[in-house]
């Protein structure tokens, strides 16, 4: 695909991308997709990921008492839980604000390691990376933050989405219906918006502007993107799913580059 190749024009060191069609082909690929990026926030919905097979295994229930008094794994899952950024401290009531928590992926892995009496890294791993081949991603740290993969790896998540192997396709589209609407909230980097949608563990474009994806991304693409200058788009409209991965940390570089990047992708998948 000719429109990846405008990743050269970015101003950063490193950067590959890749386009995965719904059946699980990949479209095209540009750059160094075997190299390891930090992910940052784009581990999450890895994270959220696993926690949906603990939930098809019976290992936890989405409606369970989960971190702050009051909330679930749902809301963990959903960024309602009114915890704090990057505190483990409640500031608003679960289900009443859409306060965008790392620390609330934190706890989630943490119950899930109790639920199964496994590690959350381990976790991850035996129910998501190891049965996908991801092969080159690993998390060390935080299940919000800390995961490390590639293109290629992150293409192999993005089949999978798309046409579930996992998880029941059901559970997947459950993951991009919006959880609370109507909520506003804060998206890091791009101020307030009314309302703020998620799913459980992806961010739901809807008709948020500004936004990290194109003008012409439909309103259900969901996905997300990292401060260390990563995203992951799935647009169930256009049959398609994006991973661009940089070693340049999230900026008013990525807010200028990233929409219009894929608005050429999805025109490209039109023409």
């Amino acid at each position: 695909m000719q429109s990846l190749a405008m990743i050269e024009n970015w101003p950063v060191p490193t950067a590959a991308a890749a386009v995965v069609r719904a059946d699980g082909t990949v479209a095209g690929s540009y750059g160094p997709t075997d190299h390891r990026f930090p992910l940052a926030s784009v581990t999450k919905p890895l994270a959220a990921y696993a926690a949906l097979v603990a939930y098809e295994e019976g290992a936890i229930e989405l409606d369970e008492p989960a971190g702050p008094e009051g909330a679930t794994v749902r809301h963990l899952l959903a960024h309602t839980s009114g915890l704090a950024f990057d505190e483990h401290r409640a500031m608003a009531a679960p289900g009443t604000r859409r306060l965008y928590s790392n620390a609330g992926f934190e706890v989630l892995g943490d119950h899930i390691a109790k639920a199964t009496d496994i590690p959350f890294a381990d976790y991850l791993h035996q129910a998501v990376l190891e049965p996908l081949g991801m092969t080159s991603t690993t998390l060390d740290g935080s299940p919000a933050k800390d995961g490390v993969s590639t293109v290629d790896d992150l293409a192999r998540f993005a089949a999978e989405v798309q046409a579930p192997r996992l998880l029941d396709a059901r559970t997947v589209l459950e993951a991009m219906t919006v959880v609370h609407p109507g909520l506003s909230g804060v998206l890091p980097g791009y101020g307030n918006q009314k309302p703020n949608d998620w799913g459980l563990g992806f961010e739901i474009r809807d008709s948020k502007s500004p936004h990290w994806t194109g003008a012409s991304s439909s309103p259900r693409t969901f996905g997300h993107f990292g401060q260390s200058g990563t995203f992951l788009w799935i647009d169930p409209d256009a049959r398609a799913a994006c991973v661009a991965l940089t070693d340049r940390d999230f900026g008013p570089w990525a807010i200028e580059a990233w929409p219009a990047f894929t608005d050429a992708v999805l025109a490209e998948l039109r023409g």
